[in-house]
């Protein structure tokens, strides 16, 4: 199926690259938001060049929607890499009191510095950074413990700078920083997009509906004690192991939705975005 490339917003890309360099010149702290299901393709190529030397906090929300083997695993191959990662569920608050002490710990680190500078400690600035969607005002609202962020399901709603005070050690800007993207790569612009991880992007659903399912074909063997294909069979009454993503779009719509392939795939997207079909992780860590 040929179509065009993912592309996300292209024509805002210069306006949120200025928004975010503005930003992170204000900050000590950078809280680095991706979604678990795709840690490598929310990871954005430029990130470490934007931070420089600032502290960094690695978040990986949507924990709930991957299976705690996968979990495992993930927290495995990032601490091998010399990272810490810190998975949450943001809707829930569950892992956000973690992420909250590790930017105070590089907090107290920066105002150490600052005494043995001989300046006085303030407050540390931090900014939540990440794809559109990823759950970055859920996670803002979170460590404010009140609603202050729209969460906006579309991207670059982003409004005047405003600093809000967590503690007395933290400041956090509550603007989530959108990164600028062109996408160069297509098969993560492909995750990005069954995940709605995207923003409004110009995509085609039955193309992104069928990768979804050679996906699922890839990561099924190795995902133990999920039956990830046995799940679409059982939801869709229509096993996917000897069709290719697209067949299976074609005869499922034939089969129930009158021939209506749009509306198959979107059905298909939304059940696993919602998780109806369960967790379900689409990368593993690289072994």
């Amino acid at each position: 199926m040929t179509s065009p490339p993912i592309q996300w917003y292209p024509g805002h890309i210069a306006k949120a690259e200025r928004q975010l360099a503005e930003q992170l010149k204000k900050v000590d702290v950078v809280l680095e938001v991706r979604d678990a299901r795709i840690p490598l393709a929310t990871q954005h190529p430029q990130v470490s060049q934007w931070i420089g030397n600032k502290g960094r906090v690695l978040v990986l929300n949507r924990v709930d929607m991957i299976p705690p083997a996968v979990h495992q695993a993930w927290i495995h191959w990032f601490r091998e890499q010399g990272e810490e990662p810190y998975f949450t569920n943001s809707n829930q608050g569950q892992g956000v009191p973690a992420v909250a002490k590790a930017v105070q710990a590089i907090g107290e680190q920066i105002n150490q510095r600052r005494r043995d500078r001989g300046m006085l400690p303030r407050p540390v600035r931090a900014v939540v950074i990440g794809f559109p969607n990823v759950g970055k005002s859920a996670l803002i609202n979170r460590l404010l413990n009140r609603r202050v962020v729209e969460s906006a399901r579309r991207p670059g709603v982003t409004r005047q700078l405003r600093w809000v005070r967590i503690s007395d050690q933290i400041e956090l800007l509550d603007a989530p920083g959108v990164l600028p993207s062109k996408l160069t790569d297509q098969t993560a612009a492909l995750k990005l997009a069954i995940c709605d991880d995207i923003g409004e992007a110009a995509y085609d659903t039955q193309r992104v509906a069928a990768a979804f399912v050679d996906l699922l074909k890839q990561v099924a063997p190795r995902l133990t004690g999920v039956e990830v294909l046995a799940t679409l069979d059982q939801r869709y009454g229509l096993d996917p192991t000897d069709l290719t993503g697209e067949s299976y779009i074609a005869v499922l719509a034939e089969q129930k939705y009158r021939g209506d392939s749009e509306r198959t795939a979107r059905q298909i997207l939304n059940d696993f975005r919602k998780g109806i079909l369960g967790a379900i992780a689409l990368e593993l860590p690289p072994s």
